[in-house]
């Protein structure tokens, strides 16, 4: 009785380690290696998609914090829906009032 058990545990080791090597001489080839780097890449895109979520969620709630702060300190209502006033939109308008500007001094002199 005792051998048999002896005899199905070494059948059972035999049998897992025969399947772990074959397992690992897949990877080993290069559609296995293949495989392994195409799960990464996507795992890699899925936690940057998911990172690029939260920073907007975090830019999202930071914009609302700091519009009611300036509320509250100036009395000024936020203007919802509106693009963001500074230098990068004044300097947008600047930018596409020049061209007409010398064409306006062209046609003077």
């Amino acid at each position: 009785m005792r051998r048999l058990f002896w005899l199905g545990v070494g059948v059972a080791a035999g049998v897992t380690l025969a399947r772990k090597a074959t397992e690992t001489a897949r990877q080993a080839t290069p559609a296995g290696l293949a495989s392994n780097v195409g799960g990464a890449i996507s795992e890699l895109a899925g936690a940057v998609g998911a990172f690029g979520a939260d920073v907007r969620a975090g830019m999202s709630e930071r914009e609302q914090e700091l519009s009611e702060m300036v509320q509250q300190r100036s009395g000024v209502p936020a203007r919802p829906g509106r693009g963001p006033v500074g230098p990068a939109s004044a300097a947008g308008r600047r930018t596409a009032a020049r061209p007409q500007a010398r064409r306006a001094r062209r046609a003077e002199g």
